[in-house]
């Protein structure tokens, strides 16, 4: 039976999680520290006061305001501890309070702050992806999912084999439809999840992207369809965590091979 108040204390964790991983995804891309100085209001640059920082809550308590200049606060700060929230109880029901959750958490984390600067900046930092590969390759010890094989194969087929879909697409487009942080990215996704997971995780990324990308054309009515991009990033990103989440035997009975 689940321990509720541990499942909780997961939620909350991941909540906190959430509000730092805020914080990166808006100092990273601009090259700012994420650890000095402290948490400030982006417009008027006052620190925010720790009874103002309390994830999810004061969102509410200040109306979505400012306490010092009155500017709006995004939705998207809220979302996003939400969602690492959510993604934290999710992996203890999974895995338990063990080295798994962990580690899967980090890897959670990381996938978060990636998308979300994709989404802004159509770009994937390499302190992210980089260090999280390697991370998954020394993660691979504690990983229940893989092995240290079958961890480094999935991070060196998953690059490689995401190149070779880019160099199929520019022979066909002559233009490019991947970049090079999709690549890490994925060898990132390879690290932590093995080789199994990459024609599921692809497959799964390939369906959600080409389903809002062509919603996106047809409610902004995009005449030229060709020329239209959205970051693959946050699909690659939303694929995995599927991946991880759902029991091995229901990717097992879809995928045999």
């Amino acid at each position: 039976m689940v321990d509720k108040l541990a499942l909780l204390a997961a939620f909350l964790w991941g909540t906190v999680l959430g509000s730092f991983l805020n914080v990166c995804a808006y100092r990273l891309p601009r090259g700012e520290s994420i650890v000095s100085p402290g948490s400030h209001c982006p417009h008027c640059g006052n620190p925010i006061r720790w009874y103002d920082n309390i994830p999810l809550l004061s969102y509410l308590f200040l109306r979505a305001r400012c306490r010092a200049c009155g500017s709006p606060i995004s939705f998207r700060y809220p979302l996003v501890e939400l969602g690492s929230g959510l993604l934290s109880a999710l992996l203890f029901l999974r895995f338990g309070f063990t080295p798994a959750y962990l580690g899967f958490l980090a890897f959670g984390a990381a996938l978060l702050v990636a998308s979300l600067i994709d989404l802004d900046y159509q770009i994937i930092p390499d302190e992210i992806s980089l260090p999280g590969i390697l991370v998954g390759l020394a993660f691979s010890a504690f990983n229940p999912l893989v092995t240290p094989l079958t961890s480094l194969l999935g991070a060196l087929c998953g690059a490689g084999g995401l190149y070779l879909v880019a160099e199929f697409y520019y022979f066909l487009a002559k233009r490019e439809g991947l970049g090079g942080g999709d690549l890490k990215l994925l060898a990132l996704i390879g690290a932590f999840l093995g080789l199994k997971s990459l024609v599921p995780v692809l497959l799964l990324a390939s369906l959600t992207g080409s389903v809002v990308g062509i919603a996106f054309t047809l409610f902004y009515k995009i005449k030229d369809k060709r020329t239209f991009a959205i970051p693959f990033g946050p699909f690659l990103s939303l694929g995995a965590l599927v991946y991880l989440l759902l029991p091995p035997n229901f990717w097992a009975s879809l995928f045999p091979f």
